[in-house]
């Protein structure tokens, strides 16, 4: 039993510090900054369902990978959120530290991803 609940101890926390890596903001928190233009939002859900519908000004991450040091702001400070499909997606990963290696400070994850956008009623662009 001590065992098992040293097991169950460590992939707890094992989970914790992959979560608390980019911290998570809500779908409100994040309508507010891109309504404030204060924002660079990074789909990482593919090219087609980034056709589909996406949140508005998002850059299609898995299209512009090779150039998004280009599509990301001079600001190192700058906010930049990443997001896929929902809570139980970690593609947004890619994204998040891709802008981490290039230096940015401020990256977030918005884990509601696509779903929660969609459940929140918020606008959706489409390519």
């Amino acid at each position: 039993m001590k065992k098992l609940l040293t097991l169950l101890a460590a992939v707890f926390c094992a989970a914790s510090v992959q979560a608390g890596e980019f911290p998570d903001i809500s779908v409100a928190e994040l309508k507010t900054a891109i309504s404030e233009k204060k924002v660079t939002v990074l789909d990482v859900n593919g090219s087609d369902s980034f056709a589909k519908g996406h949140i508005p000004g998002a850059i299609d991450f898995r299209a512009e990978k090779a150039a998004i040091a280009s599509k990301l702001p001079a600001d190192k400070n700058a906010l930049v959120v990443a997001y896929c499909g929902g809570p139980t997606c970690g593609a947004y990963a890619a994204a998040a530290k891709a802008a981490k290696e290039l230096g940015y400070t401020n990256v977030k994850h918005l884990s509601a991803g696509l779903a929660g956008w969609k459940d929140a009623k918020a606008d959706l662009e489409k390519k």
